[in-house]
């Protein structure tokens, strides 16, 4: 079970002993549980911004750090990203941030929900997971086409010390994608209060409407004063 914009697994080969293999960068004081590139840019964004002293190259992704393989076997958003984050922690001796996100579907009942990466059945298929979306949502009238965007997001520092933020975008899904940004269901999804998809937005407006955004920035306080 994992997110809807993860491309890839997390997680890696590691040592024996459980500890991440692969060199950890000199100056790194925050790792983000994920290979996702433009996640990590959105949270080293909103981190300089909100941490004094805080460079965005000391916030780093485990892409090229081997971390244990994480089975993601919770059944909410919050549980999964508390494992990535913990294990991430652990591994590194780093303050880690992980995140579990999806889409939430109302006349689906919520689903795909923390299947959303794999909805298709092949983990990250984005053009295949919005493919099945559309045809599941074929008939469904533009009035009943509700949906949200949910994240969680957590920090774990090495010496157990815990949070878990939750932000939501609430939107409606369209009939065709529209839109070269962003990634998973992004083309499909017009947030409320807005004419572009989230896939049209520009990296700033969607930091400050997105779910991971509101989820990123409520753990912010918390990472300074962690790293304080």
């Amino acid at each position: 079970m994992s997110g809807v914009d993860e491309p890839a697994a997390d997680g890696g080969s590691a040592s024996a002993d459980g500890a991440a293999s692969g060199i950890v960068p000199a100056g790194a004081r925050v790792i983000l549980a994920s290979h996702n590139l433009k996640k990590l840019r959105e949270l080293q964004r909103i981190l300089a911004a909100a941490v004094t002293g805080l460079a965005p190259e000391q916030v780093i992704s485990s892409a090229g750090i081997a971390l244990p393989d994480v089975v993601e076997d919770e059944v909410s958003f919050e549980g999964n990203a508390l494992l990535k984050a913990r294990s991430a922690a652990a591994a590194t001796g780093l303050l880690a941030v992980a995140d579990d996100s999806g889409l939430a579907v109302d006349v689906l009942g919520g689903s795909p929900g923390i299947f959303s990466a794999r909805w298709s059945g092949r983990h990250g298929d984005d053009e295949a997971n919005n493919d099945l979306l559309l045809a599941q949502l074929s008939d469904v009238p533009d009035a009943h086409r509700g949906a949200r965007f949910v994240c969680a997001a957590a920090l774990v520092d090495p010496g157990g010390a815990e949070h878990v933020e939750r932000g939501e975008m609430v939107g409606t899904l369209l009939r065709e994608r529209r839109g070269e940004g962003g990634f998973g269901y992004d083309p499909l999804f017009v947030p409320d209060g807005e004419e572009l998809t989230s896939a049209e937005l520009t990296a700033e407006a969607k930091d400050a409407i997105s779910h991971r955004g509101k989820a990123f920035r409520a753990i912010a306080p918390h990472v300074a004063r962690l790293l304080g």
